[in-house]
């Protein structure tokens, strides 16, 4: 495997494990329990970007264009509804 299949692969997986972790905060109800998972999900966040940052440097990801603000307004007004 080269090394940009692996960055993308733990892209992923940390977006997995993101996803995740919110699904388990938005069922908790033990408070120091859902600040626990809280600041794993933030670290994670934290890792997920920096990462990224690197694939991007070393050409592994092209972001897609820059939305428009028409186009911002227009998800904007959707979820707002």
């Amino acid at each position: 495997m080269d090394e940009k299949s692996m960055v993308n692969d733990v892209l992923d997986g940390v977006k997995t494990q993101i996803s995740d972790y919110q699904k388990v905060i938005t069922e908790t109800e033990n408070v120091e329990l859902r600040n626990t998972i809280q600041q794993i999900r933030n670290t994670s966040e934290s890792f997920q970007y920096e990462l990224f940052k690197i694939a991007q440097a070393k050409g592994y990801y092209t972001s897609p264009e820059t939305a428009t603000p028409e186009q911002i307004n227009k998800v904007k007004n959707e979820l707002d509804k």
